[in-house]
């Protein structure tokens, strides 16, 4: 790679140019950076943080220890979330859009699904409810308005003549808030119209009632609906993303009804979108320590919980040492694409100016943002163990 670079320098006329043209490489490549933007899951930096570390030793991926014989990939996984979320069963893909297309692809192939237009969304990278429906082989039957939407408007479609609704398909609109004149069908209403209901809630809250937190639901979190509660209401199978608010690595799940996961879990494209033991392994780990009511070992919630007096006390040690930038404080995100509007009050390191490219420039890169034309440190998303991380950082802009 390096005499690559030096080759397109001499081709472009500027050998000088090499040693450039190298970094501009390595900084295309995965590496590790500081969060400092404030946004806890942040989208482009990974979404949730994840520590994990696995042996370079072999796994019982697919191999049943108990008989000896081949095993499922997903057997495990599915009773630590269906312990977590109280279903009957549950399995793991890819990500959140594979978990809808793979429902969508099992359950309702050749017939119709009724989707609210409130809830007919696009959420990042594209991802459309309508061209996922059409792609997974069903028919998008539109029902309501944009913001009303009642249980109506539902029985209608289903008992239109020449509609062949297979399921009903909520979708919660993780990343966009509309308010004033709205009303939405609740699962529970929906659950008394004798099809099949799958809630899509998106960013993989596992229970309102937040048992691994000592303090209880945080305020910033009352309106997510969860998957035990969803269940709970009515719904047939929940589907959301484990990178989000569950804390764990990229991933997406199906949980509820035995019979219609194990349809899931049949379908051709399951083996297209299953995701490997690295991923499993890291999952393992994340749902163990819900069980365990140690989210303590989830970055998630150690950055999300932490307090504001502890992030102001580090910030004050920050500027002090390096003597420059001022304490402030600010508001925090807990980040992709879910919970919108909310916000967690934090503590950060105000500099004046833009310092973003030049903190980038650091090893390891520091990431921050710009406000009011002054760089921002949120302290909330940044592990105390890299405290001396922002000081170097700082001390280098010198």
């Amino acid at each position: 790679m390096l005499v690559d670079a030096a080759r397109q320098a001499i081709a472009e006329g500027s050998p000088d140019r090499a040693a450039h043209i190298a970094r501009e490489l390595s900084s295309s490549l995965l590496v590790q950076v500081v969060n400092a933007t404030g946004v806890i899951a942040h989208t482009n930096l990974g979404r949730s943080p994840v520590e994990h570390h696995q042996s370079p030793r072999a796994q019982n991926l697919e191999f049943d220890l108990a008989t000896g014989k081949r095993g499922s990939r997903q057997a495990g996984i599915g009773r630590l979330i269906s312990r977590a979320v109280g279903s009957q069963d549950a399995i793991v893909v890819n990500n959140n859009a594979a978990a809808v297309m793979l429902v969508l692809a099992a359950l309702a192939d050749g017939r119709d699904v009724a989707v609210s237009r409130g809830e007919s969304v696009e959420i990042g990278g594209g991802f459309r409810i309508p061209e996922v429906l059409e792609q997974s082989g069903a028919r998008l039957v539109d029902v309501g308005t944009t913001n009303r939407t009642r249980v109506a408007d539902y029985r209608k479609a289903i008992g239109k003549r020449g509609n062949d609704v297979a399921l009903v398909l909520k979708v919660h609109p993780s990343n966009y808030r509309v308010d004033g004149f709205v009303e939405s069908t609740s699962v529970s209403d929906l659950a008394t119209l004798g099809v099949t209901v799958v809630a899509d809630i998106g960013s993989g809250l596992v229970d309102s009632k937040f048992p691994w937190l000592v303090d209880g639901p945080p305020t910033w979190l009352a309106d997510e609906p969860a998957a035990r509660q969803t269940l709970e209401a009515g719904a047939d199978i929940v589907t959301f993303s484990t990178d989000k608010l569950l804390g764990g690595p990229q991933a997406g799940v199906i949980a509820g009804r035995a019979d219609l996961v194990r349809t899931c879990a049949e379908h051709p494209l399951m083996r297209a979108l299953r995701p490997g033991g690295l991923v499993l392994a890291s999952l393992h780990e994340t749902l163990l320590a819900y069980l365990k009511r140690d989210v303590s070992q989830v970055p998630f919630w150690r950055m999300a919980t932490v307090s504001v007096d502890v992030l102001r006390r580090r910030a004050e040690v920050i500027v002090a040492t390096v003597e420059r930038g001022e304490v402030v404080d600010c508001e925090s995100l807990p980040g992709a694409g879910s919970t919108p509007g909310a916000s967690i009050p934090s503590v950060g390191i105000r500099l004046d100016g833009d310092c973003t490219a030049a903190l980038r420039t650091f090893e390891p890169p520091v990431i921050a943002r710009v406000r009011d034309d002054a760089t921002i440190l949120d302290l909330r998303t940044v592990d105390p163990s890299d405290d001396t991380t922002i000081i170097a950082a700082l001390r280098s802009l010198d």
